[in-house]
């Protein structure tokens, strides 16, 4: 089973096919996703489904049907074990970015959470879950492709939000705070922390 986020509500790619009740199936080869997002939008819908008869080849066909973004981010952990947190668009997140072409997404990764916090000498731990998540950009459905890493860092020096990219704050949170941000964030940051 794969989620792929349309702000807080769920797309899931399955194979499991139930009877519906605040959910809408769709046959994922001949689905309009257009149409499946206005479905998505209603109150009373918390998922549309995608069904697919083959599990390992369900991804792989879903994303063949939009333009893809590539990213890469950090869960990024100091010698106090918290948590490196930015505010963008009135929501807690963690910081991610783009790929620039023949960057490997490790580095992709590392680039971002320096450029987007100010944050130094880090080192990645271990690749974390891939998230996936479906904007629009100039009438444009796209997916955003997020490979996040595990990091630590020694760093104790100044927090610097990149505020060209909208990034209001850059704060550690403990394990208390970071759980009151997730209430404010996305809900693939939060099956991420």
């Amino acid at each position: 089973m794969h989620y792929i986020f349309v702000n807080d509500k769920p797309i899931i790619l399955t194979t499991l096919v139930e009877k519906e009740t605040d959910f809408k199936n769709f046959l994922l080869k001949d689905v309009d996703i257009e149409q499946a997002l206005k479905v998505l939008k209603k109150k009373k819908i918390k998922s549309v489904r995608f069904i697919h008869h083959n599990e390992k080849g369900i991804l792989k066909k879903f994303l063949k049907k939009l333009p893809t973004v590539i990213a890469g981010g950090g869960k990024v952990y100091n010698k106090d074990k918290e948590v490196l947190f930015i505010y963008r668009n009135n929501k807690w997140d963690l910081p991610k970015g783009k790929a620039e072409k023949k960057e490997s997404i490790e580095d992709t990764a590392l680039r971002e959470v320096e450029e987007e916090t100010g944050v130094s000498g880090l080192k990645i731990v271990k690749p974390l879950e891939t998230t996936y998540h479906i904007f629009k950009r100039n009438d444009k459905l796209k997916i955003k492709i997020t490979y996040w890493f595990e990091m630590i860092t020694d760093f104790n020096g100044e927090l610097l939000p990149q505020e060209a990219e909208g990034i209001t704050k850059v704060e550690w949170l403990d394990y208390e705070k970071s759980k009151l941000a997730l209430v404010n964030s996305y809900a693939n940051i939060r099956r991420l922390v």
